[in-house]
């Protein structure tokens, strides 16, 4: 997830054997236990995604922590920004299947933490616990696909990453609402450890497969620097939260703090030429950033608008996402069809303006007359971007990558993810805080929060993802570029 220099340990394992046939696909016979395995291991994030998008509002509110809600989804993702250079170590000294099962351990534990808690900061330290845990799952995903899987079959076992979100999107919100209402909120968060049991025995035997056939690791040294890196970029981007909730002449001081922390880490820890979206590469790595944060900084808030703008229950607030999660599969879909290899940079450019016309349609809900489901339609148009976009960039990174090169470049995509989701989420947290969202008369009666709180955020991504688009050009290397 991150550039580093040509000595660092953060790289892919050896290229993956020659595809066994030429028609065979992720499903066939040598691939169909791996694929399953890492599919279900997916399914799982996505249920815990969906399912707390849909508890929060009410576990936020019951903990007299609406004003700190932003920070429960970006502590999550402050963590993660931690465990992804973490993971990426491990990976290349003892091969994926360590850190993979230990990051479920760890997400599951997360849960437990955010499911017993008595206050809003303990649930928001469950949540980064569970970023922990995310951290080290995601990264060792992306290895065993680069491990694995011949290039002809990423584009699908991509494709089928997004697929595994469309049960959890049309389940996760029913049930979740379901138990929020009935059993509580605390029960969204301690049943899903439950499901850990399923990837662990799907994925096991596969992935000890996959490990025998590859070259051994071991003996490899961890780059401490790297690692200190990542740990003070995640501290920067914790006091920059923390600074944005206070809104006063104080908070300056851990904002200060955490901006001199982060910038400079970030900088070294991501593709050189990253940050001002540099021609090829370092664009590919800065959009899935852009992408990631503006898209789930504006999802963060429609369960929380439809509650308490509309009225609507968790069940039905929770479903407004269910388009996203369907539509997002259909985008991935499209853009694993064969004939869309040539046209990456389109597809890139009509993602981010799709996702910035979903987030702006979402904002259409805050006027009365409008109708409940128009946020539910925003979103379905919202997938189909986020789907050709996400998976667009995923394969572009690994088509521009050398094979010694592709687990650091995945890293860095995976911390490109985690960073915008934090400075974006956390900006709208700021938004919607210094809107009035988070005071005590908001958090006591629903119609009270502010239009404005919301409508500002809305705004501001979409114009994230516009931003997105007109930079998507830069994807194209040239031939002096590759020279």
């Amino acid at each position: 997830m991150t550039t580093a220099s040509p000595t660092s340990v953060d790289h892919a394992p050896e290229p993956p054997p020659a595809d066994p046939g030429e028609s065979g696909g992720v499903l066939s016979g040598p691939y169909r236990a791996l694929t399953l395995g890492i599919v279900s291991v997916v399914l799982l994030l996505a249920f815990e995604a969906t399912a707390v998008n849909t508890a929060m509002p009410v576990a936020a509110r019951q903990l007299d922590g609406l004003g700190l809600y932003a920070f429960a989804f970006s502590g999550y993702f402050t963590s993660t920004l931690f465990a992804l250079v973490v993971s990426g170590q491990w990976c290349d000294r003892r091969g994926p299947m360590a850190p993979l099962f230990t990051g479920i351990a760890v997400f599951a534990a997360g849960l437990v933490v955010a499911g017993t808690a008595v206050d809003m900061w303990l649930f928001v330290a469950g949540r980064a616990v569970q970023g922990l845990g995310g951290g080290l799952v995601i990264v060792a995903l992306y290895v065993v696909v680069g491990r694995a899987f011949p290039e002809r079959l990423r584009p699908s076992v991509f494709a089928a990453f997004s697929a595994a979100w469309v049960l959890p999107s049309i389940v996760g919100p029913v049930v979740s609402g379901a138990v929020t209402q009935h059993l509580g909120w605390r029960w969204v968060f301690l049943a899903v450890p439950v499901l850990v049991l399923l990837p662990l025995v799907v994925m096991g035997p596969a992935l000890r497969r996959s490990e025998r056939a590859q070259p051994s690791a071991v003996g490899v040294a961890v780059d401490r620097g790297r690692t200190g890196l990542a740990a003070t970029a995640a501290l920067g981007a914790g006091l920059l939260q923390y600074a944005g909730q206070r809104l006063d002449l104080l908070g300056l001081v851990p904002a200060v703090a955490g901006a001199g922390l982060l910038l400079p880490a970030v900088v070294r820890l991501l593709p050189p030429g990253t940050l001002r979206a540099a021609r090829g590469l370092p664009t590919v790595i800065l959009l899935r950033g852009v992408a990631a944060g503006a898209f789930f900084a504006a999802e963060a808030f429609i369960p929380l608008m439809m509650v308490t703008r509309r009225g609507l229950s968790p069940t039905m607030a929770g479903l407004t996402l269910t388009s996203g999660g369907l539509s997002w599969a259909l985008g991935s879909w499209l853009q694993g069809r064969p004939a869309a290899e040539r046209h990456r940079e389109a597809l890139i450019r009509s993602g981010f303006v799709l996702t910035a016309v979903a987030i702006a349609g979402a904002a259409l809900v805050l006027i009365p007359a409008a109708p409940v489901w128009l946020a539910a339609a925003a979103w379905a148009v919202g997938g189909v971007g986020m789907g050709l976009a996400v998976a667009s960039i995923s394969v572009l990174m690994m088509k521009l990558s050398a094979p010694e090169e592709a687990g650091l470049n995945s890293a860095s995509l995976q911390m490109s993810d985690a960073l915008g989701n934090v400075l974006l989420i956390g900006l709208a947290g700021v938004l919607f805080a210094g809107l009035g969202g988070g005071s005590a008369v908001a958090a006591a009666g629903g119609g009270s929060v502010p239009a404005a709180a919301f409508a500002v955020i809305f705004l501001v991504m979409a114009g994230v993802a516009l931003l997105g688009a007109l930079i998507s050009g830069r994807t194209r290397v040239s031939g002096r570029t590759r020279a």
